[in-house]
């Protein structure tokens, strides 16, 4: 098995559903939180881990603290979602007003920034195992996006789509290839930094991107960025559950490698990647995309279950199939996003589907908490 870590990016707001900045407060008091741009959102980084079951405590942990501490400050909690569904999202929130990164974000993309979502960490040390791996997930990564999808409402608006995160997030480079060597990462990075179209190192904003301690030279991880926040840690493990197996697989298999088994070319594949991104992001799962091996059309829960298949043999050998059934889940009752959506459709206004939203993403914890996390949390 490979070793797993997630960042977590979370809205901190009323129980009305109002989002409210407060991780300086936070980043001050609690030690593992760390503040982005915008005040509204905090962060906190769950360490390299091989086994499911403490995954699930490693997500838990932290939110009870974060919990604990937001009520010492007054009547605030966490909320579920990717985007602001409540309130400003139009105006910057600085959590630190003097960092120049920062000041350069802000000017440069504005409240495009302010969301909240999981990545997925998995240890990879073999640096050409690695790049293979980032393009196999890069041209997959849609489907990651489809289970994940949380962010349908953005300043009580419903949006159109799915994940509006992922619509309005300014990817970075505007044009990221697949990077076909190690050599070619470092060469490519080197090259954006000269050209300003990257800032630093960690300016890389894609789907799916090789990360280390000494970027772009020492690699040790594949971070998938592309998933909405997944609050319920059961979902994020099965989610995560898929992508193991996956790189699995690969391993396993050296030719599973979209530029030895694909009919496109480089270019081709990234086209129609950023197309099925685009697709997946206005309708998730019903998205008509377009496969990386030969461009014909598939449904993306149809892909996606094709996949499960696939990998569920490798999972089941190692021990983690049964983290797995939880995607069948979201395949057969929807995302968040799409739950959501169907609650507004029934009658609920938008504030209503956050405030539930919330309330349910509460019990979840205090629920997962006492059965299996009590005595890591005590």
């Amino acid at each position: 098995m490979l070793s797993k870590g997630f960042e977590v990016e979370i809205y901190t707001c009323t129980p009305e559903g109002d989002v409210v900045g407060l991780s300086d407060k936070i980043v001050a008091a609690l030690d593992g939180f760390v503040r982005e741009p915008d005040s509204r959102n905090v962060e906190y980084t769950t360490p390299p881990c091989y086994r499911y079951e403490r995954l699930l405590c490693d997500l838990l942990q932290p939110r009870y603290r974060l919990r604990q501490y937001l009520k010492e400050l007054g009547d605030y909690t966490l909320s579920p979602g990717s985007t602001i569904a409540l309130g400003d999202a139009h105006q910057f929130y600085r959590s630190d007003p003097g960092n120049p990164y920062h000041t350069y974000i802000e000017q440069t993309y504005g409240t495009k920034v302010v969301t909240a979502s999981i990545h997925i960490n998995v240890g990879i040390s073999n640096p050409e195992v690695l790049i293979q791996a980032c393009r196999l997930v890069r041209v997959e990564a849609p489907l990651y996006l489809a289970l994940s999808a949380a962010s349908p409402f953005l300043a009580e608006q419903v949006t159109g789509s799915h994940s509006t995160r992922w619509r309005m997030f300014p990817k970075t480079p505007q044009y990221v290839p697949l990077f076909d060597s190690h050599t070619h990462f470092i060469r490519w990075t080197e090259e954006q930094l000269a050209l300003g179209t990257m800032q630093n190192v960690r300016h890389l904003w894609s789907s799916v991107r090789p990360n280390g301690d000494r970027r772009p030279y020492s690699l040790n991880r594949l971070e998938l960025r592309i998933c909405d926040l997944v609050v319920d840690p059961v979902a994020l493990l099965a989610i995560t559950a898929l992508l193991e197996a996956r790189l699995l697989q690969m391993m396993a298999l050296p030719s599973l490698d979209p530029l030895i088994l694909s009919e496109l070319s480089s270019e081709e594949l990234v086209a129609l990647t950023d197309a099925n991104e685009i697709a997946v992001a206005k309708q998730s799962l019903d998205a008509e995309l377009h496969h990386w091996k030969d461009g014909s059309p598939i449904l993306a829960r149809d892909w996606i279950e094709q996949l499960y298949q696939e990998v569920w043999p490798i999972a089941r050998q190692q021990g983690f199939s049964c983290f797995l059934p939880p995607a069948k889940k979201i395949l057969r009752d929807g995302n968040e996003a799409q739950r959501w959506l169907k609650a507004y459709n029934q009658g609920m206004t938008i504030r209503q589907v956050m405030q539930q939203g919330i309330q349910d993403t509460l019990a979840l914890e205090v629920a997962l908490r006492d059965a299996i996390c009590q005595p890591l949390v005590a």
